[in-house]
Order: C-alpha cells, then structure tokens, then sequence
C-alpha cells in the first residue's frame, strides 16, 4: 500500500480524531436528512474534513516511528482471517439507539436490536462464498481468504464507522515502515444495502481507490464514475429498473400511471428517471407523482390516496422501500380498488403486505424482483452455523451470537448491554437448528443472498487475475505485476473492471463502465388464492443483453388479474387515434392526454396515434375515412355520361340533317328554288354547317394534344366559312336588287361566280392564319385543373393564348355582326330577289347564341365549359341550318307546286 491509504491503516491518532468529526457530521446529518443527496452529507464539506484529516495524519507521522490506535468503534459483527481479507457491510438489525460517537479510551458500545434474520442470511452467504473459494484448488491456490463482516444497523452512521474501520484496520500500535509492506486491511467490501449509506460510504473509499461492490444499491447516481471510481454493484440500477417497468407498460398498453415514490435517494432518482424516459421515447405520461414522506401523518396519506383515488389512472407505479404499509391501510379504508399496482424490487416480496387484509386491493400486482439463483451447498453451510461461546459480543462473531439468542429466544451470560430482547433461558450453544422452523434455512428464493456471492466472487476473481500476471508482462508501468504484500487498492479496481466469469448457476458476471453487472431481473406477480393465502410467482424476466438490449418476456397465461375480466385493465388519458385522426395535445395537460382531430381533406393518416397527417400525392385524395389516399376523380366531357352522349348524338343528328339537306339539295338541283339561291353557295354553306357540327365532337372526350389543337381551328375555320357564305349571299342579293335599277348593271360583275368562291376563300385564309399564328406562338395543351375541386382532376385544354382564342372569337363575330347588318338592310327586298329575311333570323339566332356563351363559359367550371362551348356550336349550327334550309326544304317536300319559275316569280309580282 502506499500514500494516505497507508495513514488509515495505521491509525494515527489525528487521523482518527478527523474520522470521529466525519462522522459525527454524518450522524447529524442523517437525524434531518431525506433529500437526494443530503442522505449522504454534503460531499464537498466530506472530502474537504477528510482531505484535512489525512494531510494532518502525514504531518504528524514525521516526527513518531509508531501510532497508537486511541480508540475503537465497538462494532456487531464476524470475522474470519485469512491471507487477504475481504469486508461486508448488512443489515442483520433494523434499530440503533445512536450511541455517542466520540473516542474514549473504552470500547464503544452499538445497541443494535430488531433483529433481521434476511439479513444475517444475506452475511452468512458472504461467509460461504468465502469458504467454497477457499476449499476451490484452481481459485486462489495457496490463498486463504478471510472476511470481516459488520453489521450496519440500517444506519448510516453506524455503516459508515464500520467502512472506515474496515480500511483503517484495528491494529492496536502500527510501526511506521518506509517501504510500506504489508498487505492492506481489507482488498474490497461487498456492501452496502442501501444506496444513501453507499453514496456516502463510496464518496470515501473512491478517494483511495478502495473497491466497495454493492449486492442491493440500485441508486442510478452511483454509475457516474467521476464521482465514484471504485463503486461496482451485481445488482441493476435504477435505471434498468425503470426501463424495465416501462416496458412492462408499453406490453400492455399502460400510457397513463401514477407514481409514488419515498423521501429518499432510491426515490427521488427513480422519479427522475421516469420522467425523462416515460416521454416520447417511451409512450407514457405520468398522472401524478407523489412523495412517501418518512412521518406517519394521517393527513397526507389521506390526501394522497384522495389523489390516487380520483385520477383516471389505473395502474400506480410504487418505488418505495419503505412507508408502505400505513398507505396501504389508507387505500383499504378509503375502499380503493380497480388498480394494477407495479412495484419496486424493494417490496414486491414484502410479506406483511401478502395479507388477507390486503390482497383483495394488492392481488394481481406486477413486481420487479431480483434475480433469483441457486447456490448448492448453501443450505447445509447454514446448518453448521454455531455461536461464538469464547467471545462475549464485544469482539468475534457477535452475529453468530445475537442470530443464536434470536432464533432460540435465549440469551448468552451475562446478557449484552442494551440488549431488549433478552429473556428465557440461557443459551448452551447446543441447540439444534433444525428443530426451529425458521426462514434462515429456506433456500428456495435466493435473490439478494445471489447477489452477494456474485460480488465475492467477483472480488476474488480479480485477486486471481491480479496473481497470476506474469512478471514483465503486466499492465502497469513498465509491465510490472502488483504483489500482494505491496498491493494498492487500485490494482484491484484494475482487475474488477476485467472481471469476467459464469457462475454455476450459468449467469455470466461482468462490469460495463460503469462498474455495473449486466442486468437481469425477474417479473413477479401476487397470486391470491381461492383459500385467501397469497403467493408470489415468477411470469417472466427482462434483461439486456450486448446484442438484442432490453428483452422483456412474459409468460401472460400464468398472471393473476384481479379484476372482473380477468383480463389487464386499461390505463390510457385519452384513448387511441384511429388512423384518419391525429392527436391534438391538450393545453396544459401531460402529452398522453389529447383530443383526436380528424384529418382534413386531401391529408391523411394510415397509422394508430399519429402525430400528424400527411398530405397525399398531387393526383390523389384522401378517402372518406381519411386513412389512405386515392386516385382523384377524373372530370373531363365523357362519351359515356348521359350529357357527353346527349351532345354526341345531337352532333351526329346535326350532322346527319346537313347530309340530308345537300341529298335533297343535290337532287334537287336544277329546280328554281335550289337555283335561284345561288346552289353553289349553298353547297358549301351546307358542308361547312356539316363541320360546325363535327368539331363539335372533338371537345367531348379525354382531351389530347391533337384534339386540344385542332378544336378551337376545326371550330373556328369552320364557322368562318359558314358565316363567310352567308356574307356572300347577302351581298349577293344586295347587288342583284342593284342591278335590277337602272345604271346598277356594273355592279353585278364584282360579284360572279369566281369571285364569290374567292372571298370565301379569302375571308376563310384569314381565320386559317390565326388559328396557325395561334398554334405557333402558344398552342392549346392538355393541362390538369386541381382548382375548381380538390378532390378532382378536371382535363380540359389550357387555351394558351387567351388573346388568340379573342381574335378567333372577334373574327367570327365581326362577319356574323356584318352578315346581320346587310342582311337586315336587305331585309324589305321583293321575295323573288332575296333570303334577306332568312339571313337576318339566322344571323340574330347565330349572334345570340355566341353573345351568351361569352359569360357562360367564363363562369362555368370544368367539363361544363366544354359542355356550354359544344352547346354554343351546336345551337348556333342549328339556327343556321333550320333558318336557312328549313323552308327551303319545305317548299322542295311538301310543296312542289311553289318550286317552279312561275310561282316564285308570281309570288315577287304579286307583292
């Protein structure tokens, strides 16, 4: 050993007096403690006495050659020496008096009573493990192990005096050696129980590298290793306790849980953790947290059942290791039934809670155990435990001796001072443990007893490790091998780091970074029988393993429900969104309370509990349930809806009445009514009424490049030459009636055969060049219209150029207003001239129509603006086609006798 570690063990008289101030400060500060890190003093104030202390102790051995050990704490325990000793600190009593803390030159006395045979059983496995190693040939051959085990009080003052003590050793005069040989008092301690009593007492030893490995301190605090070097435990943190209740939640659905936790490190770190993983990560929200203060006040055990009793929660999480039993009495008086109770490893074999009286409130519960194992050999070691007869609890196994008077409810002369549970006879270290029924015997539910001999032989692992390093191949400077008679405690931290074997029991053993064994731990569940006796039984286990991390396995068919279905309640703030929905936090409220929102139109959500909704693809739609997308309705002018096939056939029965009317024309050629209307005109007039009807057909259908291209041509060339014929034959007419007056001959030549056909051709060309400037500069294109129904795709064709379809329009409405005006100047002309009247009524029909689709088509939407846009066609072809051939066709029909020469020029006469 060396440096200040040395000091302790030598025990100098100042540095003892700095212990005795150390722990009076702890003492005093233990009888108002219950926050986090109160329970283990205030750290900083600890280091700096102990800092002081000890550079005191350096300073006084310059000038002796020896100390004195002034006094000695007078401590409950069991020894056994050996080579290399190893510490233990447990709780084999509940109660200390709290004696006066001060060293006098009289051994002190520790009134300890309240004896706890659990935790005398949890020692003696130390005691076994220890004895099992050393009769082990090919574990630490030729090194007898030995142990000091001390009893605890379940105080921290008395816990933390028998930790210093420990590593200060008791030897009565240590003579100072330069070399420092010698092997330290003890080369690790397995303990303690408690995490407060392990925070504080691991704050010390990790000063000077001593290891302390823990069986049941779960604290998560303890696994920062800047503040505590040396601290290993073979128990899971709090941490993975926790992890592992949330998981317990998450299998059954549990979002919505209460928490009680006790005033204390092992509480308020465990809140913590629930806090921050019980989030999003975790599914959960915590209803209410509330704290088991360590007094007995009715009030607020009242006032926290009052809590439990009106959330809506049903499972209540408990995270206590103690103050449990009065709540419980408070739940049974206030009748609260209904719940699902998880509970911590700390309680979940609480036997004074496996009641009659409580089992109608606690039946069902879900625990957290530690994990059990089996130790052969175990049971008959506890056989042979025998009392001390040559020690008088002042030194020796005082144990050994106070578990004899406890189970034989003897007592040893003469009697121990402070001892209150003495009475009967006098023990004659004869008595016969198998004739008690006792639960020192029971070896059935190992758990913190499994621990415990994990954490020695872990310990001794590494001694094994550390003596069989080969010289010159070692891991420390220069490759040199600690010695054992020049060991420093941190050569054994070292190795403990390294540690890494299987037990008979077949549990691999090991230390992560963090001084923490992998973790495993065991499902209990509270069975209450038919016969009103409760049983606690294993239903599963939840581990982390390097490769798959956590597991959680559940055999459900073995859990007992206590509810009327039989069946795990439920546990939600607000229950589930159905896909379709997303959730909408409530203000104010934890995230697991919320309201579900259906999505809105054209978002969807195709999960359970989403967050959000996600808009769909931009040809598709959200469905009615709002849970998946689909394809958006395609709107266009069909042929196979009744309005495109009612326009369809009116088209073709347009179409077919033009073919008609020329047949009867062509027929009819020669007659005088065919002739006298300029038949030539009237031909073409005919076939271009038969394209207005046609082009029609292309706006009916799934639009298409060609057909948005040739639409709007095919429409507006095909009226030009209509309306271009009918311009020509009114002016026709006008030049006829010219000529007939005197000096008007000259007028008819402009206006001959020839240069009829050409001004129809030449007013046809120039509709012909728009549509081609039209198509060139910006042609009509198929385009998908999202904007006059979300849920729709209306096709229709994108014009382009709105100022060509205006120039296209204007054209045709220029020659039909010109058309109307000669027609309606020539409208008094005698019969037999003219068809000014004819004209003029189809030129009001044709102009009507085309004035009203102007606002209609603007206004309608989608196919309906097609549909308005053929209707225009179609109804203007027909006042064309029945205006100026109905009657025409009449006469020809009905009436021959009026198509004659005679008739038609009797009839201008006659007027």
């Amino acid at each position: 050993m060396g440096g200040v570690t040395r000091l302790i063990n030598m025990g100098s008289c100042k540095s003892i007096n700095c212990v005795d101030i150390v722990i009076r400060l702890h003492s005093e500060k233990e009888m108002s403690q219950s926050k986090v890190m109160r329970a283990s003093l205030d750290t900083s104030l600890l280091f700096l006495m102990l800092y002081f202390c000890f550079s005191s102790s350096v300073s006084s051995s310059l000038y002796s050659s020896s100390c004195q050990l002034k006094g000695q704490f007078h401590l409950n325990g069991m020894h056994k020496t050996g080579d290399v000793i190893l510490g233990g600190l447990f709780t084999v009593n509940f109660i200390s008096t709290d004696p006066d803390l001060s060293f006098t030159s009289e051994p002190q006395k520790s009134d300890c009573y309240g004896f706890n045979i659990i935790g005398f059983r949890v020692a003696q496995t130390m005691a076994f493990a220890i004895d099992e190693i050393n009769r082990n040939s090919n574990l630490l051959p030729n090194v007898t192990v030995g142990y000091s085990l001390y009893d605890n009080c379940a105080q921290l003052g008395v816990g933390f005096r028998a930790a210093l003590t420990l590593v200060s050793g008791q030897e009565e005069q240590v003579t100072l050696d330069e070399n420092c040989v010698g092997t330290p008092p003890v080369l690790g301690i397995v303990g303690d129980a408690s995490s407060t009593n392990t925070i504080a007492i691991s704050t010390v030893l990790g000063l000077y590298s001593v290891p302390l490995v823990s069986y049941f301190a779960t604290c998560s605090c303890l696994s920062d290793r800047q503040k505590f070097p040396s601290f290993f435990r073979t128990i899971p943190s709090d941490a993975f306790q926790v992890n592992a209740m949330i998981q317990i939640l998450k299998h059954f659905g549990w979002t919505w849980a209460g928490l009680l936790i006790n005033d204390s490190d092992y509480g308020f770190h465990a809140a913590r953790s629930f806090h921050s993983d019980l989030g999003p990560a975790g599914g959960g929200c915590l209803a209410y947290t509330e704290i088991l203060s360590r007094g007995d006040d009715p009030a607020e055990l009242r006032r926290i059942v009052d809590v439990i009793r009106k959330s809506t929660a049903r499972v209540v999480i408990v995270f206590a290791n103690n103050f449990i039993v009065n709540l419980m009495k408070e739940v049974v008086r206030q009748n609260v039934t209904g719940l699902q109770w998880i509970v911590s490893e700390a309680w979940t074999s609480a036997d004074v809670l496996q009641t009659p009286h409580f089992m109608p409130y606690l039946g069902g519960t879900l625990g957290i155990a530690i994990r059990r194992g089996e130790i052969p050999g175990f049971r008959d070691f506890l056989l042979q435990t025998s009392p001390d007869l040559h020690h008088n609890n002042t030194d020796g196994n005082s144990m050994v001796n106070q578990f004899w008077e406890h189970t034989f409810q003897c007592r040893f002369a003469p009697p121990p001072a402070g001892w209150v549970e003495a009475g009967g006879e006098l023990c004659t270290g004869q008595e016969v443990i198998e004739n008690v029924e006792t639960d020192f015997l029971d070896d059935s539910d190992l758990r913190p007893e499994y621990n415990v001999y994990k954490a020695v032989y872990a310990l001794a692992y590494a001694l094994d490790d550390m003596l069989q390093c080969e010289p010159g191949r070692g891991p420390f400077s220069n490759n040199t091998c600690a010695q054992l008679q020049r060991m420093e405690p941190w050569q054994i931290v070292y190795y403990l780091e390294k540690v890494n074997f299987t037990t008979t029991f077949g549990d691999r053993v090991s230390f992560d970074e963090n001084g923490d064994a992998l973790p495993v731990y065991d499902i209990m569940n509270w069975v209450w029988l038919p016969d009103g006796r409760a049983k606690v039984q294993r239903v599963g286990e939840v581990k982390r393993s390097a490769f798959k991390g956590e597991e959680l396995t559940l055999d459900e068919d073995k859990i007992f429900w206590n509810f009327e279905s039989k069946q795990p309640p439920r546990s939600v703030c607000s229950e589930s969104c159905p896909p379709g929905t997303r959730m909408a936090r409530k203000k104010g409220e934890p995230e697991c309370c919320f309201d579900c929102v259906p999505c809105s139109e054209g978002t969807i959500s195709n999960t359970t509990d989403s967050m959000e909704c996600t808009s769909c693809p931009e040809d598709f739609w959200s469905s009615p349930q709002r849970d998946h997308c689909v394809p958006k309705k395609k709107e266009f002018l069909s042929y196979h809806e009744p309005l495109g096939i009612c326009l369809t056939t009116t088209s073709l029965l347009g179409t077919f009445i033009c073919v008609v009317v020329l047949g009867i024309f062509i027929y009819h050629h020669s007659t005088p009514i065919v002739r006298v209307n300029n038949s030539e005109l009237s031909f073409i007039l005919l076939v271009s009424l038969k394209f207005c009807f046609l082009c029609s057909l292309l706006f009916i259908g799934r639009p298409r490049l060609w057909t948005c291209q040739l639409r709007h041509a095919a429409f507006g060339i095909s009226f030009v030459l209509c309306v271009s014929c009918i311009l020509v034959k009114t002016m026709v007419v006008l030049a006829v009636f010219r000529a007939s007056k005197p000096g008007g001959e000259s007028s008819l030549k402009w206006f001959g055969a020839v240069q009829q056909r050409e001004t129809v051709l030449v007013l046809t060309c120039v509709q012909a060049a728009i549509c081609t400037v039209w198509l060139v500069s910006a042609s009509p294109v198929p385009h998908k219209n999202t904007q006059y129904q979300s849920d729709k795709i209306v096709y229709e064709c994108a014009v382009g150029s709105t100022v060509g379809f205006a120039v296209l329009l204007g054209y045709i409405g220029l020659l039909a207003v010109l058309s109307c005006l000669l027609a309606f100047l020539a409208r008094n002309l005698p019969d037999s001239f003219n068809e000014a009247k004819l004209i003029t009524f189809s030129m009001l029909i044709f102009c009507a129509v085309w004035v009203a689709f102007v606002p209609a088509y603007i206004s309608s939407p989608g196919k309906y603006a097609d549909a308005v846009e053929v209707f225009a066609i179609l109804a203007s072809s027909f006042g064309l086609l029945v205006a100026l051939f109905g009657p025409k066709c009449y006469i020809i029909l009905f009436r021959p006798e009026k198509n004659t020469k005679k008739a038609i020029m009797g009839r201008g006469i006659g007027s």
